[in-house]
């Protein structure tokens, strides 16, 4: 516990002393939940719908977004070839099934396994799994919506866990947001975490072959990125651009089955793969 504690602290400390201090009128889009000093988990909807007066609802067919198509460009050649089975995932999360399957790669898997083990997993968040063992009997998936009195949703949520642990993995808000004057939409990823959160901006880049791949690197897509949130004691928010570059490959296999491959990389050097297998329920 104190080790934990200490991780906790210098990571919150670096947060505070390098940070920029976030004006959300020149950056709106890293606008979205912080957390206190509280435990994440699934308590952190109920806690969040409480203070802003929404009803927690468990989706039973809702998506992620509620209209891909406002993330692809509409300009591109490409826009008809966009499998199908794709844009119902992300429109009817809700009703899939998960199996996930990691594979962490040295050097730089060293130290993020040390903060999983000593912070993610007290903190009930970003719970990345360790070993394949971990998720070995699938994970859950549930599409969460905090609505508000028009039974309008002011936030989507997904939360993810491990069935054999019941460990939370994820537990995130989603929306479509417009970066710049461009008409197509990113994607917005907001993690809650300790005094903060995390905000992943994505664009989506349609594949000729139908897939997508979401992708997180400023060089390639200005705006996109991988931003960590601290709030101080004062109240002030401060940000950082950490240097993790993510790419989230959703494609069909031979059989017609949904898989996605998840890579993590720290700038150039890939640290982690995650692989996904998504199957409709029932």
């Amino acid at each position: 516990m104190a080790f934990s504690k200490i991780i906790q602290s210098s990571i919150q400390f670096w947060l505070n002393t390098t940070g920029r201090k976030l004006d959300y009128t020149k950056l709106p889009y890293l606008k979205g939940p912080l957390a206190g000093q509280e435990i994440i988990g699934d308590a952190f909807y109920q806690k969040l719908a409480n203070e802003e007066n929404l009803k927690v609802v468990f989706s039973e067919d809702g998506g992620l977004l509620s209209d891909f198509n406002e993330v692809i460009d509409q300009g591109t050649p490409l826009k008809d070839e966009l499998a199908k089975e794709i844009k119902h995932f992300y429109e009817k999360t809700a009703q899939y099934n998960m199996e996930v399957w990691s594979r962490w790669i040295p050097p730089i898997s060293w130290f993020a396994k040390i903060i999983i083990r000593s912070v993610s997993t007290k903190m009930q968040q970003l719970n990345i799994p360790l070993s394949p063992l971990e998720t070995s009997y699938g994970m859950t998936s549930n599409v969460i919506h905090l609505n508000n009195e028009k039974e309008e949703p002011n936030y989507v949520c997904w939360l993810r866990k491990s069935i054999k642990s019941n460990k939370v993995v994820y537990a995130g808000f989603y929306s479509a947001f417009q970066l710049d004057d461009s008409e197509t939409k990113h994607v917005k990823v907001v993690f809650p975490l300790t005094n903060g959160n995390v905000t992943v901006i994505l664009k989506v880049d349609l594949m000729e072959d139908g897939s997508v791949k979401l992708i997180s690197n400023k060089r390639r897509f200005p705006g996109t990125g991988y931003y960590r949130l601290h709030q101080n004691k004062k109240g002030v928010i401060k940000y950082r651009r950490i240097p993790i570059k993510e790419v989230i490959h959703v494609f069909k296999d031979e059989n017609n089955i949904l898989r996605t491959d998840h890579f993590f990389s720290w700038s150039k050097i890939k640290f982690l793969h995650l692989h996904y297998k998504m199957n409709l329920k029932n």
